[in-house]
């Protein structure tokens, strides 16, 4: 039964994948997620249904739009096939309990602003909202009040330190270091990871980060960088391993 429902889930997974496309794409733009309904960016032919169905639809049509034939980029089917591996691998993390909800409506906004922040360099502020009010609702059914309010001082803490960490940014390189949406994440992160994981979701996504920047700005030197999408991997890592600073802890004790 496992694997009938980690099937389960990575369909479920690329359905959302389809739709967090069309999110973090308008989402910036100031577009409407519901109208017009998906079309074709090139002819801007309707999709059908037959053609709306994630990775499938793609395949049977040769990777060409129905109508035009204007190829259609593998982008698309391969954020469709990362969000369902997502989803189906925090099911098979979490079981169907009530952190696999918590940690999906997490992953959910992470797949959301790695998109968005890599093509518009914005994270938007409803994804961030949203995704915080669904938290705080769940944390609540797990723990009660006294989790939320324990998780809400996190995320305090986390969002003043990032922002500590961008006014030295700013003075060292005498510009914007970091966008405001990257100290917003933040206090989502420590709602959702507690203060000290949150630090370390940092130190990886910088650790993750810094040579892809320092290639991309070699290539062109005014080319700007956008933090988000590390640090969405990087908190990924961190929801599909476990891994946190009670481990990393442990692991420095027995050095």
């Amino acid at each position: 039964m496992t694997v009938y429902y980690a099937i389960i889930m990575f369909i479920f997974g690329t359905i959302f994948g389809s739709f967090y496309n069309v999110v973090a794409w308008r989402l910036p733009r100031g577009e409407s997620i519901v109208k017009p309904g998906s079309h074709c960016p090139n002819c801007n032919h309707m999709l059908t249904p037959i053609e709306l169905i994630p990775i499938f639809s793609y395949l049977i049509q040769g990777r060409k739009c129905k109508n035009c034939k204007q190829k259609i980029s593998p982008f698309y089917c391969l954020f469709e096939t990362l969000t369902g591996i997502i989803f189906c691998l925090c099911y098979l993390k979490f079981g169907f309990t009530i952190e696999l909800v918590i940690s999906l409506i997490f992953v959910s906004m992470l797949l959301i602003i790695m998109l968005s922040d890599y093509q518009t360099m914005i994270i938007p502020d409803e994804v961030l909202i949203v995704s915080l009010i669904l938290l705080l609702i769940f944390i609540g059914i797990k723990g009660g009040i006294k989790l939320v309010l324990s998780s809400l001082l996190s995320g305090i803490i986390a969002f003043f330190l990032m922002w500590g960490i961008k006014k030295i940014g700013d003075f060292l390189f005498k510009k914007e270091s970091m966008g405001g949406g990257d100290i917003k994440l933040m206090f989502i992160y420590g709602v959702y990871f507690g203060v000290k994981t949150t630090i370390l979701t940092i130190f990886a996504a910088s650790f993750i980060g810094l040579p892809i920047a320092l290639i991309m700005v070699g290539k062109k030197a005014d080319h700007e960088v956008p933090f988000g999408p590390f640090l969405a991997i990087a908190a990924i890592i961190f929801v599909l391993t476990g891994f946190n600073f009670d481990i990393l802890q442990k692991y420095w004790l027995h050095i």
